[in-house]
């Protein structure tokens, strides 16, 4: 995490952060995880497996590796956020994959 001056605090949770970097790289190790949040590797390991836990990820074992998914059709944890999908939050936070998920839906709808 790059060094600013300004307030400790974030709008993300970790646990938010922990999904983002898995989203973008489902293969990346935890080590490299916990590197890009600023967390440890416990505790990482931690986030990944409350989210495991939630459904909000699928982890698969390929070799000595683990495989992550994210289950981007889940629902937000919180009331202000329910009517919001974990897919809606990454597409915020990566537009670029808003627009690679709009080309899929639409190359999928040709095919029907």
């Amino acid at each position: 995490m790059t060094e600013r001056s300004g307030p400790e605090w974030t709008f993300l949770t970790n646990h938010a952060h922990v999904l983002v970097c898995i989203d973008r790289d489902p293969t990346q190790r935890t080590r490299d995880i916990a590197a890009a949040v600023g967390i440890t590797e416990r505790a990482t390991q931690a986030l990944i497996a409350d989210l495991v836990a939630a459904g909000y990820v699928t982890r698969t074992r390929e070799g000595r590796r683990n495989v992550y998914t994210v289950r981007t059709e889940s629902p937000l944890r919180h009331p202000l956020e329910w009517h919001r999908t974990v897919g809606d939050l990454l597409a915020l936070l990566d537009p670029s994959r808003s627009a690679a998920a709009t080309g899929k839906r639409a190359a999928a709808s040709h095919r029907s």
